[in-house]
Formats: C-alpha cells, sequence, structure tokens
C-alpha cells in the first residue's frame, strides 16, 4: 500500500521545501520499521518546480496474523484463509496511518527546524491514495474529506474492468487537493480518516486511542459535521471510549465558543485527582506487585538479583519491616548508579546497616547469597541465553535457596497490544527471549518440582482476557511438605 503527497513551488520557495517539512532528503530512499513490516520513503520526483513524497509499506501478512491472534478483519477464527489472503498488504488502512505517524511524526506535529517558518505556512498540496477501502461509498469520503478545506476527487474501482456489470467494488481511488492547508494538518487528518473510512482497525484499540484521536483531530475535529460517525470507527465503535471522546470534544467546542481554555471550563475535578487517576506505570505496577508478594512471605533480609539501578532497592528501602536488602549486579557501572541513587555517600548511619551492594554473576554459585529470606529476579532471566538458565536456576534455587523467590518477566503475548513495537522484536534489544504464559509456567513448575518449592503465578498489570497481563510473575516458596519429609 502506499500513498504519494506532493506540492508545487517557486524559486523563491522551492517545491523540494517538502523534504525539509517531512525530514527526509529527497536524495535517499529510507527504510523503517514497523509493527506489520517495512516502510519506505522515496522521491519520484524533486526539484524547485514539483516534489513528490512517497511513503510506501510492506506488510508482513505473518507478522499481522501472529500478533493479531486472527482478530480483526478477515481475521474470524472459521477463516483461517482469509488471514493470509486479504486486502492489507494492498489497501490503505490503519496500518498505513500508524506508519504515517511513526514515519512523519516530527512532520505531523508541525516541527521543522530548518525551516520554521514554512511549517507553519499553507502549501500547495496534492494527497494520491490510489487503493482505498470506503466503506460508506464515494459520497462518505467526500463528507469526511471536503469540510476540512479539500478539494475532493474519488473514483471507485470496479470488481472486474473485464466485467463491468459486476460493478464496482468497495475500493476507491482518491485524490485530495488544497492550497490553504499545512502538511501538518493534511497528515493529521490522513491518520484519522483513513482508518475511520476503512472502518477497521488492525491493533486493540485502548484507552489511549482517546487520547490520540484527540491530538490528530486537535483544530477541526470537534467542529467536523461527521465527529460522531469518525470518532465511532475510529474507537472501533468501542461505546464507553466513543463517550469519552465525544465529551472531550464537546468541552473544546464550547471552550472556543466561549474563548476560554478547557481547564476553565472542565474544573469540577480539582487537579491533585486528575493526577491521581493517571495511569500507573508498569515499572512501578511491577515493584508494587513484588512488595506485597515479599510482604505476604514474612521476609525481612531481601535479596534483589541483577539490581540493575537500585530502583526495588530504593522501594524496599521505604518499609521498615525490610531490616536488611542486599542488591548485585554483574554490572559495576549499574551498581555505581545505583549506589548514587541511594546516596549511600550521604545515607545516615542506620540506614547504611539496612543496605549493601554488590558485584554477583548469577550465572555461579555465590555463598554470600546464603541465608536470607527472599530473593527477587526483576525483569532478569530474559537477558540470559537460555543453556545458561539451568546455571541460574542451581545458584538461586539450589545453593542460596532462599524461602521465597519472586521471579518476574514479560509475557511475550501482550506484545501485540503495544502498536509502535515492530514485529517479530521484543520488548528490549538485550533480552534473549520472551516466554508465553504457558512456557513460563512450564519453566517455573519443572524448577520448583526439582527443588523443593511450591508456586503460583500472578499477573502484574491489566490482565487482557486475550492476552494475558503485560508482566507474568511467579512466586516461589519452599514447599513445607517436603521440608517435613526431609526432616
Amino acid at each position: 500500500m502506499f500513498l504519494t503527497i506532493s506540492t508545487t513551488g517557486t524559486p523563491e520557495r522551492p517545491a523540494t521545501d517538502l523534504g525539509f517539512l517531512l525530514h527526509k532528503h529527497p536524495d535517499k530512499a529510507q527504510a523503517f520499521s514497523t509493527s506489520y513490516g517495512k516502510a519506505y520513503v522515496l522521491y519520484p520526483e524533486a526539484d524547485a518546480q514539483r516534489c513528490t513524497a512517497a511513503l510506501l509499506l510492506e506488510v508482513d501478512a505473518v507478522a499481522l496474523v501472529r500478533r493479531g491472534k486472527g482478530k480483526g478483519r478477515g481475521g474470524a477464527p472459521d477463516a483461517a484463509l482469509a488471514q493470509y489472503v486479504n486486502d492489507r498488504p494492498y489497501a490503505a488502512s490503519s496500518l498505513l496511518a500508524v506508519a504515517l505517524s511513526a514515519v512523519f511524526s516530527s512532520a505531523m506535529r508541525g516541527v521543522c527546524n530548518a525551516r520554521p517558518e514554512r511549517a507553519g505556512q499553507p502549501l500547495p498540496l496534492r494527497v494520491e491514495v490510489p487503493a482505498l477501502p470506503a466503506r460508506g461509498g464515494t459520497e462518505l469520503v467526500r463528507k469526511l474529506f471536503a469540510p476540512l478545506g479539500w478539494t475532493v476527487t474519488v473514483e471507485p474501482v470496479a470488481l472486474d474492468a473485464e466485467f463491468p456489470e459486476w460493478g464496482d467494488s468497495r475500493y476507491v481511488g482518491l485524490v485530495l487537493e488544497s492550497e490553504t492547508l499545512t502538511l501538518a494538518e493534511a497528515l493529521r487528518h490522513l491518520y484519522v480518516l483513513l482508518p475511520v473510512l476503512d472502518d477497521a482497525k488492525h491493533y486493540w484499540v485502548a484507552s489511549d486511542e482517546v487520547d490520540k484521536l484527540l491530538r490528530a483531530g486537535e483544530g477541526w475535529l470537534p467542529a467536523h459535521p461527521e465527529q460522531k460517525l469518525i470518532t465511532s470507527r475510529y474507537l472501533s465503535r468501542r461505546w464507553s471510549l466513543t463517550r469519552e471522546a465525544m465529551e472531550r470534544l464537546e468541552l473544546v467546542r464550547l471552550a472556543e465558543a466561549d474563548d476560554s481554555e478547557v481547564e476553565e471550563i472542565d474544573n469540577a475535578v480539582e487537579p491533585e485527582t486528575e493526577a491521581e487517576e493517571k495511569p500507573t506505570p508498569l515499572a512501578v505496577q511491577r515493584r508494587d506487585a513484588i512488595v506485597e508478594a515479599l510482604k505476604a512471605s514474612g521476609a525481612a533480609r531481601v535479596l534483589d538479583l541483577g539490581c540493575g539501578q537500585g530502583q526495588l532497592v530504593q522501594t524496599l528501602l521505604k518499609d521498615t519491616r525490610f531490616t536488611e536488602i542486599v542488591g548485585t549486579d554483574v554490572s559495576m557501572r549499574a551498581l555505581t548508579i545505583a549506589g548514587r541513587r541511594l546516596k549511600l555517600d550521604r545515607m545516615g548511619e542506620r540506614q547504611a546497616s539496612r543496605v549493601q551492594l554488590f558485584q554477583s554473576s548469577l550465572a555461579y554459585t555465590d555463598n554470600r547469597l546464603k541465608g536470607y529470606d527472599a530473593a527477587v529476579l526483576s525483569e532478569v532471566i530474559e537477558h540470559l541465553d537460555l543453556p545458561r538458565l539451568p546455571a541460574l536456576e542451581y545458584a538461586v534455587f539450589g545453593a542460596a535457596r532462599p524461602r521465597t523467590v519472586v521471579v518476574t518477566t514479560p509475557n511475550v503475548e501482550y506484545n501485540v497490544r503495544w502498536e509502535t513495537l515492530p514485529a517479530g522484536h521484543v520488548r528490549h534489544g538485550d533480552h534473549r527471549f520472551e516466554w508465553t504464559r504457558a512456557e513460563f509456567g512450564e519453566w517455573a513448575g519443572k524448577v520448583a518440582q526439582r527443588h523443593g518449592y511450591d508456586v503460583e503465578f500472578v499477573p502484574v498489570g491489566p490482565d487482557d482476557p486475550e492476552v494475558g497481563p503485560p508482566t507474568q510473575m511467579a512466586v516461589f516458596t519452599v514447599s513445607t511438605v517436603k521440608e517435613e519429609k526431609a526432616a
């Protein structure tokens, strides 16, 4: 699938300024990874009189199925073939909209340090989309784009040119022309309206989609005559999200009519309350879940194995029930940063007696780790090569053998919910693997069996009914039954 953006110019204002505005050099063909394939930017023509930038998205259909788990258009469980044979590689959709946002993010915000005066000026623009799904037909295409200042040329695509009697398909060829819009405005129109016309999203629509819609719709969506249809379709007809978006759009409209700020109208809730309602970062949710597990175990002396920059150690120090906290890491640089975070050089004597940091590798046994109530491996195991896991397993569960071990690791199934994560990529470049819930459960069960532990699993973060939580946590506890038998 692809689209082109063209402009014309004069010797004083050359058309090649388009390259500065898009932050993509006309003399180069550039490639970018996206969640569902490769995006390419190239310029079929570029001179002072006329410049055209083309965005080509090469969709990886197999990755799309794997990430989407068969959901969405053409992916019903009983339509296995349709998951692989469909229009997604060819017709503009939310896939292309996401690529627009990823590749032209600065241009969409109207940022251009090289030509700041041009970024805020209208340009003679021509946008061509050769194949666009239009659920609602050519008339709906005009209703969506014409109120925004576009001259709309839309031609239906025949089902088969050899058999005109079959009629038209649901696809159209679209040409948009305007001399009154900035490039940023044009890109934001396309970002919202391409998936609206397709009437489908290739990724899970969550609450943050409301913020995306309002950001891209700023300045034009509140007054659009098709506002309700745009909002409903963009949010995949999720009623609760659509209602929230409509309420916020109405506040914007009222503020504009009253020549005031939205905050002046929407003042029924104190700012402190609003701040409390912001989503809690996953890293904080993970630390909170670990602390709760440690509290439930009754642990007082705790090891943070692979402590990194010391965030968990810092959290544990705030709770006096943890009388001794040890952070270890193989990286001296990480331990140095952790020491600065904890302000060890300025810490009072009593507090300093509760904490220590030292270098240690989990690939080897370390007698200094013996005798503790609990150990934490937070986002650690996925950084090891799989052949090294047995060594870590013995060092922690066999040699150190704390009464409780808490292990957290990413749930790879949840990765489909992150729109910007490229297909087939792990969450962090240093991750050697990421496990499904079944794979993590199998590993944890075998470890528990081999070393005399019981294990239970706790979801961390929003527990999605289809793909589970973003983080999976296992809490190992020494089996009292096996200990009694051993005694």
